[in-house]
Order: structure tokens, then sequence, then C-alpha cells
């Protein structure tokens, strides 16, 4: 398949680039920096005029929620990265003679919004933070799609782990200095997804024609803060007993620390149920394979 990629050159749309190179597929990347294609293979446009047909489309699109203090531009930024990429590509989209058969929409686990201990599923009603109502409207624009005949999937996406990128780049450098530990009183949980597997189920979602609707990109082995930074220890072999204060966290991030403070116990119901295959469903498994092996 000729599939359209925005967020293409970062540190998820990269790998599932590669990934579909390998596959067979010819993946095409929206991007500011089309000159500056990493990836041989990898055809890269600056507009949306420039894609010709393509029979998927992938929109990760949108910049990091976790970098920075939640001033009133950064949120207009992080609106315009998701819900106006996403409005651009139903607009393209609309106006083509032949659309794309599917859609596969980032979204995030911030959807639930901060939530106590009980298990979240597809099915769990919203929250409503800066954070829940940003998914909420990035998820309405991407089902506009439905209405033009092409089969939307969106993927709320829990903390993805590899290195190179993502939460884990920040973390290792403490922790390898035995300085990791929890986040304030460690208890709120941590809904995490190798980037293999979170990869694979965008694959899994882009082959299946029945596959339609919100999954949750978050292995089924979810842990409390706590536990992550004990097991990170562990699997390092350095103590991870020390505490960062939930009052140093917000004075340094502000309203962005609710994202460190509190936590959501999601589980992969719709993709468990419909037959996904996680390659690493625990955390321990997930940590060994990417900071566990002395050759990587």
């Amino acid at each position: 398949m000729q599939i359209l990629v925005t967020g293409g050159t970062g540190f998820i749309g990269s790998r599932l680039c590669t990934r579909l190179l390998a596959e067979g597929h010819d993946p095409i990347v929206l991007t500011r920096r089309p000159g500056r294609n990493p990836q041989p293979g990898v055809r890269c446009v600056a507009a949306l005029d420039e894609v010709g047909p393509v029979q998927a489309v992938v929109n990760l699109a949108g910049e990091p929620l976790m970098e920075g203090r939640w001033t009133d531009e950064r949120k207009q930024a992080l609106r315009d990265s998701r819900i106006g990429t996403t409005q651009a590509l139903l607009a393209w989209m609309a106006a083509l003679p032949e659309r794309p058969r599917v859609l596969v929409s980032g979204s995030a686990i911030g959807w639930y919004g901060p939530r106590d201990s009980a298990p979240l599923d597809e099915t769990a009603s919203p929250g409503h933070d800066f954070a829940a109502m940003l998914c909420r409207q990035w998820e309405a624009e991407a089902f506009k799609a439905e209405a033009l005949g092409v089969r939307t999937c969106v993927l709320r996406t829990g903390i993805v782990l590899e290195r190179g990128g993502g939460a884990l780049q920040k973390m290792l450098p403490p922790f390898r200095m035995g300085l990791g530990g929890p986040m304030g009183d460690g208890r709120q949980w941590m809904s995490w997804i190798h980037r293999e597997d979170l990869v694979g189920m965008i694959l899994w979602l882009l082959t299946r024609d029945q596959a339609r609707g919100a999954y949750n990109g978050t292995a089924p082995g979810t842990v409390t803060n706590r536990t992550f930074a004990t097991t990170l220890g562990d699997v390092l072999h350095r103590p991870a007993r020390l505490t960062t204060p939930a009052f140093a966290l917000k004075l340094g991030f502000g309203e962005m620390s609710g994202l460190l403070l509190t936590g959501q116990n999601v589980q992969p119901a719709h993709a468990l149920a419909e037959g996904f295959v996680f390659q690493y469903p625990s955390l321990e498994a997930a940590l060994q394979a990417i900071v566990g092996a002395p050759d990587r």
C-alpha cells in the first residue's frame, strides 16, 4: 500500500516507516523539512497536494505534550498540531476523487483524565482536564472521516518505551546514576507500551478490515509509578529510592505536572478481544529488551 504518514520523522513515526518499508509498503511522510529525510526509500512532501493517491493514512502529528509549561501559547500549539493537522487531512481527503480506505489517527490515554486504580477499557468515560479535552477534540475530528467512507481507528497511546526518545530517554540518566525513584507518592498508575508493540498495533489496524473505533495503545501489564521505578532500577542494577516531591514537580512544570502525578490504569481490551498479540506484555520484559542487554 501507499501510506501517508504525518509525524513520520518522530520517535514513533520513524520506526513505523522502517517497518512499512520492510513489509513492502510505500510510506509518504508529510513534513515541514522534506529535504532532510533520514530514511532511504521514504518519500517526503511538504504539502498535501504533493501526496498523490494513497490507500491509507496514519496521523501521528503533534507537538510533544510533556515538554515545558502549558502556557496559553503552548496550549494553542498543542491544539494546532493535533486538531489543526487532522482538520487539514479531512479537508484533503474530502476533495480526493479516490479516498484512502483507512485512517489510523493518534490520540492518548489522557482522554480518560486523572483516575484511581480501577482498570479502564475503551468504553470508560472521558476526563475533563486540558489533556482530556485535547484528546476528545482530536478524536472527534478524526472520526469525521467515517462520513467520507474511510474506515477509522484512533489509538489512545500510553507511555511509549524504547531507546532514543520518549519518556525513557529522560529517565535513564538519573536512574543509571542511582538517583532515580518514584514521583510524588508513586501510587499513580502508568500505562505504558513498548514501541515495537505500538508500531505493530498500527500495522495491525491498517490491515484488518473489521477494525474500527477506539483502541488503547497500552500493554496489559500496567504498573504504579513506584513499581515502574523499582523495576527500572532492578534492570539497571541501581537503587531507585529517591523520590521527587510533588511540590517540586508542580513548581517546575505547573499544570503539566498533573501528567506526572496522576495516571490511569488503562487496558487494551479492544485489541486483546480482537486477537492482537503483544511481544512485550510485561514491564520487566520490555525494559530488559531495551536496556538490559549489554550490547544495546
